[in-house]
């Protein structure tokens, strides 16, 4: 697995992102995948506080319209994650909190996709999903934070 890894970030795409220095490199790309989270952990947020009692003027089935924006994040946020995944595998592969990351995402999205079709349009329903959402992310997005800092305790 390690050497499979090794071969993944040492592929040409990987070492031109992490090498290249031009800002259409890795700092887009990484800007790219702030812009492509920001968009889904927003619009769910919001979604989570309507669901939670936030703003009760606004009709929960109107947010339905913000699922195509949300689903848009989340393909720019794969795509995004998965050139800065390769572009340091064998660091990011090594470290716990990557894996905490993923798994409150994966749970995350879930979390959202049963929220669209079991609350949206039920005023009353989805309490505790909103708030599992909510957690969901907040832990993902804390997980992607220290990501940076456990690294130097694992190596």
């Amino acid at each position: 697995m390690e050497s499979a890894l090794a071969q993944l970030e040492q592929s040409g795409l990987a070492t031109w992102i992490r090498e290249s220095g031009v800002l259409y490199g890795y700092p887009l790309i990484l800007f790219l995948h702030t812009l492509g989270l920001s968009t889904v952990v927003g619009l769910s947020s919001a979604i989570d506080l309507r669901v939670l009692g936030v703003a009760r003027a606004i009709p929960l089935a109107s947010l339905q319209k913000t699922f195509s924006l949300i689903w848009a994040g989340l393909a720019l946020t794969a795509a995004t994650g998965t050139l800065l995944f390769i572009a340091d595998a064998t660091k990011h592969a090594s470290n716990p909190a990557f894996y905490v990351k993923l798994v409150f995402v994966v749970t995350a999205v879930v979390t959202l996709a049963r929220m669209r079709t079991r609350v949206c349009g039920a005023e009353q329903r989805g309490t505790l999903l909103a708030a599992a959402s909510l957690g969901s992310w907040f832990a993902a997005l804390s997980a992607g934070r220290l990501m940076a800092y456990v690294s130097e305790f694992v190596s």
